[in-house]
């Protein structure tokens, strides 16, 4: 399993894409009002979402082949389902749960 993107909830699109942009060196490759996305040479993606929980911090998402069986495996661990598995476009799916602690843990399947 590899990382595929950390996403960053932001209240301010505008001025956190600035700063990402010079922290990362890139420009975004997708610029959305409702996620602008980086791709820095050799790390995973980093994603600024205006409609994420500031509250909660930055999300992992982990890259995964099955996403129905990687959620039943971590569910049987301890983790809860925070958001249940929806198409993100593209052909990927993301989903988000929480571990024993509360921290949440994002999952990421290219469908197509």
């Amino acid at each position: 399993m590899t990382i595929r993107t950390i996403t960053v909830p932001v209240k301010d699109l505008d001025a956190a894409k600035a700063l990402y942009r010079t922290l990362l060196g890139v420009e975004p490759y997708v610029d959305q009002p409702f996620y602008v996305g980086f791709r820095p040479d050799g790390a995973p993606e980093l994603g600024l979402d205006p409609h994420g929980d500031v509250g909660a911090g930055p999300v992992t998402y982990w890259h995964v082949d099955d996403m129905t069986a990687s959620i039943a495996a971590l569910e049987a661990a301890g983790a809860g389902i925070e958001r249940s598995p929806h198409d993100v476009g593209d052909g990927s799916l993301i989903a988000t749960l929480r571990d024993v602690d509360g921290h949440l843990i994002g999952l990421f399947q290219k469908t197509a």
